[in-house]
């Protein structure tokens, strides 16, 4: 049985998503970011980078939700556009922009807005700025079309789904009257059985939600080097 390594964030839920919408069985083995799970050895040899999620099916292994994403949808075979040269180009350039664009710039976001040290206008401007500039462009893109590869809801929506839900927290609270038709988007997907059941993923296992200095060191332990610098 394939096992998902999980944490309810972002880039997780999409694989959750993408396993419940194709009734593809899974166990899901939790990862406590905030208690430092992602850096023992014994995980590092599923993911060398210390993230989640990634997925073990069989003898193969895999890590990079985008990477996790394709692998699925090449094994099971669903939720792909048709096999043609433009649709498939299609599909990889919004999965990439969402992995290269919508992922780490609203993740830097989400950092320097709620958990970096002062000073810090300059990286919460930049990054602020950024992440509205690609959301604008997935406003853009779905005022033309209900998904994000036109009428078909497939591996992209998902791969988006989870970091629309934390739009609010990315930008601000006010963020959807920009983007009706972002949040539009987020309503529909949410209301998928298969969403709510990934969802649920978070309630059926206990993950650590105070953010103390333990917390601290295993999310950002780029810090321990300027603590080192400063002694």
């Amino acid at each position: 049985m394939i096992k998902l390594y999980f944490h309810p964030t972002p880039n997780p839920f999409k694989i959750a998503l993408y396993l419940e919408e194709t009734g593809t069985p899974y166990e899901v083995i939790p990862v406590d970011t905030r208690k430092g799970e992602q850096h023992t050895e014994q995980y590092k040899k599923i993911n060398p980078n210390s993230k989640t999620p990634a997925l073990q099916d069989g003898d193969v292994t895999v890590f990079d939700s985008t990477a996790i994403l394709l692998y699925l949808s090449d094994k099971v075979g669903k939720f792909l556009p048709p096999d043609t040269p433009k649709d498939k180009s299609e599909m990889l350039q919004w999965l990439m922009f969402i992995a290269t664009g919508i992922g780490p710039y609203c993740g830097q976001s989400v950092h320097f807005k709620h958990f970096a040290p002062e000073p810090k206008e300059y990286a919460v401007n930049r990054y602020d700025f950024e992440a509205w500039r690609h959301w604008n462009i997935i406003e853009e893109r779905l005022s033309k079309h209900p998904y994000m590869l036109g009428d078909t809801y497939g591996i992209v929506d998902m791969a988006l789904w989870p970091w629309v839900r934390m739009i609010t927290r990315i930008l601000n609270e006010d963020a959807f009257k920009s983007l009706p038709n972002v949040k539009r988007f987020l309503d529909e997907v949410s209301e998928r059985p298969a969403a709510k059941r990934a969802l649920e993923l978070q309630s059926k296992h206990e993950f650590k939600t105070t953010l103390d200095d333990d917390a601290r060191k295993a999310m950002f332990p780029s810090n321990e080097r300027l603590k080192k610098a400063g002694a």
